[in-house]
């Protein structure tokens, strides 16, 4: 297989690929704040102007890692919040939210062990009203101090299970599995096996 080299026609697109894939292979070596835009262009043997032509900075490029997950935690965010009663809303943002973090396991690394790509994230305001609304969707089970500390704990153990489960443990498994233990934990009743 071939890739696209610069002046061909998908070049942009197939570089950008490139880019968002090494440097989530770079952040999850070194962190996000010990990989450089250096560091990229280096290892896809590219210039540093070749990185700026589609990202000015770490976090533009982290944000772009995150655009699709964004967009998939938005709508079961949105799927959730369509349910009656407080348990209803938790279970579904539950299920959802352990699927995202199943299928994309490096991705929870980075966001779960990394303060310095998690700080991005929370400053960004799109990503920092659906983490808020997620929060709220999982707390809703508990009172308001409790619940906001079982949902961060919750969050963050899930997306810490998922990136730590052993790589030959397929998405499915790794989904009831950390289904599972969020339904324990927030004291939800637990799932039919046939789901």
């Amino acid at each position: 297989m071939t890739t696209a080299t610069v002046g061909e026609p998908g070049w942009p697109a197939t570089t950008r690929r490139r880019m968002l894939d090494t440097a989530m292979q770079l952040f999850g070596r070194y962190s996000f704040a010990g990989t450089s835009l250096q560091m990229i262009a280096d290892e896809l043997d590219l210039t540093k102007a070749a990185i700026y032509y589609h990202f000015r900075t770490r976090e533009q490029l982290l944000i772009a890692l995150m655009e699709p997950i964004l967009t998939e935690i938005g709508g079961v965010v949105e799927v959730a919040e369509r349910r009656r009663g407080a348990r209803a809303r938790a279970e579904a943002m539950l299920r959802g939210y352990a699927d995202i973090v199943a299928r994309n396991r490096a991705l929870a690394a980075v966001t779960t062990f990394d303060p310095c790509a998690r700080a991005v994230l929370r400053n960004h305001p799109e990503w920092s009203a659906i983490i808020d609304r997620q929060l709220s969707l999982l707390a809703g089970t508990k009172d308001h101090i409790a619940g906001n500390i079982t949902a961060a704990v919750l969050m963050t153990g899930l997306a810490g299970g998922a990136s730590t489960a052993p790589p030959d443990l397929d998405d499915g498994t790794l989904r009831d599995h950390l289904i599972d233990v969020g339904t324990r934990s927030l004291g939800l009743p637990q799932p039919d096996s046939a789901d």
